[in-house]
C-alpha cells in the first residue's frame, strides 16, 4: 500500500459544489459535456455525440455501475462512473471521469474522485480500481496518482485521436 492510500486527499471545499447520481434527465447536459474539445480529448468518444446516442447509453448501463455527476451552482460540470466486473473479477471495477473544459484545475476532479472511491471502498467493497489514461494527459495522471493509482502498463496505439494514434497507461489502485 502506498503512502497516498493511507491518507486520501480531502475533498476541496467549493461553495455550491454537489455530487449526485446520474439521472435520465441529464442526457442533454452530459452530451454537452462529452462534446467539449478538452473533455473529449481524454476519452475514446468521437466528436459530435448526439443526445439520442448518449441517452441510449445512459438507459443501458450495467446493473453494477455507479454513475455520478458533479454540479456547481446547478450546472453539470463533471461526470464519472465505475463499472464492477463479474465472476472472478467481481472485486474489481473500471473507472472513468471527466471535467468540463471551463472548470478544470479547480478541484472538481478531486471532489468527484473522492466521492467515487468512497463509494467503492465503503459501500461496494471494490478492492481493485482500474482505469486507462492517455500518456499525454498529465493533469489526470497527477490526479490519479494523488489517490494512490499506479501505472501498470503502457498500451501502445491505444486510441485514435485527432488524426493520429496515441498511447495510454493502464493504472490501478489496490485497497488493502
Amino acid at each position: 500500500m502506498s503512502a497516498n492510500q493511507d491518507t486520501p486527499p480531502e475533498k476541496p471545499s467549493l461553495k455550491g459544489l454537489s455530487v449526485r447520481a446520474l439521472r435520465a434527465s441529464d442526457a442533454e447536459a452530459v452530451t454537452e459535456l462529452m462534446n467539449l474539445p478538452g473533455y473529449r480529448a481524454g476519452t475514446l468518444r468521437p466528436p459530435f455525440q448526439s443526445i439520442d446516442a448518449v441517452r441510449k447509453r445512459m438507459e443501458n448501463l450495467s446493473p453494477g455501475a455507479l454513475n455520478l455527476v458533479v454540479e456547481l451552482d446547478g450546472k453539470l460540470v463533471a461526470n464519472g462512473g465505475m463499472t464492477r466486473f463479474e465472476g472472478r473479477r467481481q472485486h474489481a471495477a473500471n473507472l472513468g471521469m471527466g471535467v468540463h473544459d471551463d472548470f478544470t484545475g479547480r478541484g472538481i476532479g478531486t471532489f468527484l474522485m473522492a466521492a467515487m472511491l468512497d463509494a467503492a471502498d465503503n459501500w461496494h467493497d471494490i478492492k481493485r480500481m482500474e482505469l486507462t489514461v492517455y500518456t499525454d494527459n498529465e493533469a489526470a495522471i497527477r490526479l490519479y496518482e494523488k489517490f494512490g493509482f499506479e501505472k501498470e502498463g503502457l498500451l501502445r496505439s491505444f486510441g485514435y485521436r485527432a488524426g493520429r494514434y496515441v498511447d495510454a497507461y493502464t493504472m490501478a489502485r489496490l485497497r488493502a
